[in-house]
């Protein structure tokens, strides 16, 4: 499911995309737009309800379908494609050079065009010393982390790496052999043949602690294919667990750091996710993290271990002695 947060940009940008591809099939449309075509559809049956003050029928939004085609037949004037901001263009650019400096990944040429035309766009606009937010995550560790990854991928070595797996807590030393680097949604993957896990896996970048590059060649087996990511990174496995949880507003960063879904927006700012996990006592070591700053709604037994165990915790601490001075 697309949440909130992505999906009103997509909305917006939706109907100037479509006007200027007249007879856009669905399926490129939502490739285009990186949703599956069963949530295109239901932002097109959306975009059928929005337009302009008085919503009688010639200020809603029309579409007409055709086979499996898409025609605007009134845009309710909402055909200016959307402007980026400074901070948004810098976001975008520093992105692009990323890509631009990442062999294999995608069409050298056609990312420099694209950085070329955003810059010319942006002109003066951009003020100086713009830092980028959300749109690019990632520090000076994980940049160098990425250069050396790219290198290894251009030059055809295997690599050991010394990672951090977030949804098990736990480090481990792996021998891989590249297959690709990624950036999705502005975060950087190492797609690679696992050796120790005998399959493909994805490794966060910003979670690869060390990295050696190997004298021995990379050398991924024949059925090791790429990963297909049309339906996002993280895919639900049968020995995970879903936790629904509501998150004040200091611990929304939650739902940015470990993969999740976002449910609701609530009052306060607080925020209801569903989470997938494998390990039952990591969850409660999470929630109890928080301190007092999450929610358990679902399961039931998720929520009385990390009640029983902050319990368990008080008691402890009564029986401790006292460092206030006297």
């Amino acid at each position: 499911m697309s949440g909130s947060t992505d999906r009103m940009p997509r909305l917006l940008a939706l109907v100037p995309y479509l006007l200027a591809r007249p007879g856009v099939r669905i399926d490129d449309a939502a490739q285009d737009f990186d949703v599956t075509p069963k949530q295109l559809r239901k932002d097109l049956e959306l975009l059928w309800m929005c337009g302009l003050p008085g919503y009688g029928p010639g200020d809603l939004i029309d579409l007409s379908f055709e086979g499996d085609t898409i025609v605007v037949t009134h845009d309710a004037g909402m055909s200016r494609p959307l402007r980026l901001t400074g901070g948004e263009a810098t976001a975008l650019l520093v992105a692009l050079r990323a890509l631009a400096e990442t062999p294999g990944v995608v069409d050298g040429d056609a990312v420099r065009r694209s950085i070329a035309k955003i810059e010319a766009a942006a002109g003066q606009a951009q003020p100086a010393g713009v830092v980028v937010g959300g749109g690019v995550r990632e520090g000076e560790k994980t940049a160098r982390t990425r250069e050396e990854v790219a290198r290894a991928l251009q030059d055809g070595r295997a690599l050991r790496i010394r990672y951090y797996t977030a949804s098990k807590d736990q480090i481990t030393e792996r021998t891989v052999d590249p297959m690709r680097l990624l950036i999705v949604q502005a975060v950087g993957y190492l797609e690679a043949w696992c050796r120790r896990a005998e399959g493909v896996r994805l490794f966060r970048l910003d979670r690869i602690d060390e990295l050696t590059v190997l004298g021995e060649p990379s050398r991924p087996p024949a059925h090791a294919h790429p990963t297909d990511l049309s339906d996002g990174v993280f895919r639900e496995r049968p020995d995970q667990r879903e936790a629904v949880l509501v998150l004040d507003p200091d611990a929304r960063w939650v739902a940015e750091y470990y993969p999740c879904e976002e449910l609701d927006e609530l009052d306060g700012g607080r925020l209801r996710i569903r989470m997938r996990y494998a390990d039952q006592s990591w969850m409660v070591r999470l929630v109890l993290g928080l301190g007092g700053e999450a929610l358990v709604e679902s399961p039931a037994d998720l929520a009385s271990d990390v009640g029983r165990r902050a319990a368990d915790a008080v008691a402890r601490a009564r029986h401790l002695p006292s460092t206030c001075g006297h």
